[in-house]
């Protein structure tokens, strides 16, 4: 019966948002998506490449000031609140080895690309590093 309840209570820690004090971002930093472009056709997989300028990249856990890591927000309306964790689902890509590129797999149709840099926790920085959001349209 222990065993159960400790269980029960480390899977109810777990749902519940982590919370941190997000890390600041310098004036001017910006995330974008190099490729592809707002408004291509793409065949899958495609690579996305990412960009970054005004703050370095750092794999995710080392905490230095001015850097991040990239997640790939894909057909994501709404932005993870300030002061949590990103999410890491089909629709929220974590790239917390620092990696600066993807190759994706998306069904046909059309998508949504949107880069947010997470501080070393996974957390938005203050104010959000983000790209803008682009379109893209997956042939058949």
């Amino acid at each position: 019966m222990v065993r159960s309840l400790a269980a029960m209570m480390a899977t109810a820690l777990l749902a519940v948002p982590l919370t941190t004090q997000a890390a600041p971002a310098p004036d001017g930093a910006e995330a974008r998506i190099i490729s592809p472009k707002d408004g291509a056709t793409v065949s899958s997989p495609f690579v996305v490449t990412f960009g970054l300028s005004g703050m370095g990249v750092a794999p995710a856990g080392v905490e230095r000031e001015h850097t991040g890591h990239h997640h790939l927000l894909v057909d994501v309306e709404t932005l993870p609140p300030s002061g949590q964790a990103i999410p890491s689902d089909e629709h929220h890509r974590h790239f917390g080895g620092g990696q600066t590129e993807v190759t994706l797999d998306l069904p046909p149709g059309e998508h949504t690309l949107q880069l947010l840099l997470g501080d070393h926790m996974h957390a938005p920085h203050t104010p959000p590093v983000m790209s803008d959001k682009i379109s893209v349209t997956v042939s058949e």
